[in-house]
């Protein structure tokens, strides 16, 4: 049963998680990919997270999909407990994670039962097509990027960050644009979709 934690800001929400993990959490390990970052200005969400997760007692092991190894990255979300994307450029992140085989990896350790966490950009990428984040982020530093097709796990479109500073015109613009053609599911910053099968609730901190 595939299990998601999708959220807009996962430090804001990393209580709704523990909940929602279902299990004693402490010393487990979470496969932590930062790589959507790597082109903002702006990053220290990320620090925030690990912070967070530390928090919880959880073991973070970062995968930084530009420094590892097809089969290094393979190797770690396999064998480390949860899956973890981190925020920032949506199209970039995509790109990465075709390049390194990441996408199949993180799909095949889903549908296995593995929980994933996402945020932000994280949230995004496991709608079937990212082209509706172009609202959010620059899709043009993707260069290598030929398609927005996406990693298809769930078959909603999930809009982190409604009503937060700075992304607020943002998404009410996404909204009205996409609102009649996709299934969005807007979330705040302290707010999580969480999915079980294919049960889907939004809980807010």
């Amino acid at each position: 049963m595939k299990k998601l934690f999708l959220s807009s800001s996962f430090n804001d929400v990393a209580d709704l998680f523990q909940d929602f993990a279902q299990e004693d959490i402490k010393g487990k390990t979470v496969s932590f990919i930062p790589t959507a970052s790597l082109p903002e200005k702006i990053n220290f969400y990320v620090g925030s997270a690990k912070k967070a997760f530390e928090k919880l007692g959880m073991i973070v092991d970062e995968l930084e999909l530009t420094k590892l190894t097809n089969l290094e990255i393979a190797d770690k979300l396999r064998k480390n407990n949860y899956i973890y994307v981190s925020g920032g450029n949506t199209f970039f992140l995509l790109q990465e994670l075709r390049k390194k085989g990441a996408d199949k990896i993180i799909k095949e350790q889903i549908e296995s039962g593995k929980l994933y966490i996402g945020e932000s950009a994280g949230t995004m990428i496991v709608s079937p097509n990212v082209e509706y984040a172009k609202g959010l982020d620059d899709s043009k530093v993707a260069t290598e990027l030929d398609t927005f097709s996406s990693l298809n796990i769930i078959d909603f479109y999930p809009l982190p960050h409604f009503g937060n500073f700075p992304f607020k015109k943002a998404v009410e613009k996404t909204i009205s644009k996409y609102e009649s053609e996709l299934s969005l599911y807007p979330i705040s910053n302290s707010q999580a979709i969480l999915i079980e099968g294919t049960e889907v609730n939004i809980a807010t901190k």
